[in-house]
């Protein structure tokens, strides 16, 4: 088996065909939809080469900026909910009565469809015969909002749904690398008079810290480029007040048949997660390599 694993054309013969695959299907339509990009083409008669022009008018639209925002948004409250499902998941991995049931109570909405999620929240966010109205005049709220329909909040409401959506996904994560921390490293500071929270802060959190930069870049580029939920339940409305850039992308393709204008959006969304990524990846680099054994 060494011997032939030694050979270099045996390898080759193993490796290739997952290369073109992988080439076939990531890196060959990145590169077509960059190329796309400097088109007129509306998806179906002929392709028209117009240079930069997508991609100039992309940097003085005031609707992809303002749908840029709104991800950007998104992106900043899936960060910010990461330390909720950090704390769900200390609790849960402090050998509770009940953390079994728990961790699966909050993987269900993983388990759900997004348009089945959409469906669902449309119901509870219904004006008049919506769960969440309906508790809120129960409390005596006599003036109860309009959660979808009202640009102020429509964002933040629709918010709400995408958050609980992968909840049980991030809290799964954190939970499993929680019960990888030596449990002889919580017993000695538990014998050494630690509280729970010190445990926790000083190192429980640390020996994690490589599972909290992935999670970070997951959060932050899945809601750059988040749109099914949104799609459904709110089509980018009212008067865009829900957009983002995926969307907009979306309807640019599908509804204007802009292909090309599309594509500029695509590349250029592609590009802005990359530079996330970086910046990410850069801010949270670390010189020293927390490891245990």
């Amino acid at each position: 088996m060494n011997k032939v694993m030694s050979s270099k054309s045996i390898i080759a013969l193993y490796v290739i065909p997952s290369l073109l695959l992988v080439l076939a299907l990531i890196y060959l339509p990145i590169v077509l939809t960059g190329y796309y990009g400097l088109m007129k083409w509306d998806g179906v008669g002929k392709m028209s080469i117009i240079g930069l022009h997508n991609y100039t008018t992309l940097l003085h639209d005031e609707l992809f900026w303002n749908s840029a925002k709104h991800s950007f948004l998104l992106a900043l409250f899936s960060t910010l909910s990461l330390l909720v499902y950090l704390l769900v998941a200390l609790v849960l991995s402090s050998q509770i009565r009940g953390a079994n049931i728990f961790r699966k109570v909050y993987l269900i909405p993983m388990l759900l469809s997004s348009v089945a999620i959409a469906q669902l929240w449309l119901k509870i966010f219904h004006p008049t015969n919506g769960v969440l109205n309906h508790l809120l005049s129960s409390l005596g709220v006599k003036s109860t909002p309009e959660w979808l329909s009202d640009p102020s909040i429509a964002l933040y409401a629709i918010f709400i749904p995408i958050l609980w959506q992968y909840a049980g996904f991030y809290i799964l994560i954190y939970y499993a690398a929680l019960k990888n921390v030596p449990a002889s490293l919580i017993e000695s500071a538990r014998i050494d008079g630690a509280s729970p929270w010190r445990m926790a802060w000083s190192i429980r959190i640390p020996l994690i810290s490589e599972v909290l930069k992935v999670t970070v870049v997951l959060a932050v580029v899945g809601s750059l480029k988040y749109f099914d939920l949104i799609y459904v339940m709110t089509g980018g409305g009212p008067n865009g007040a829900s957009e983002v850039m995926a969307s907009y992308m979306y309807k640019k393709a599908f509804k204007e048949y802009d292909f090309g204008y599309a594509s500029a959006i695509g590349f250029f969304l592609l590009l802005i997660c990359l530079v996330m990524t970086w910046l990410i990846r850069k801010l949270t680099a670390s010189k020293d390599n927390i490891q245990y054994s």
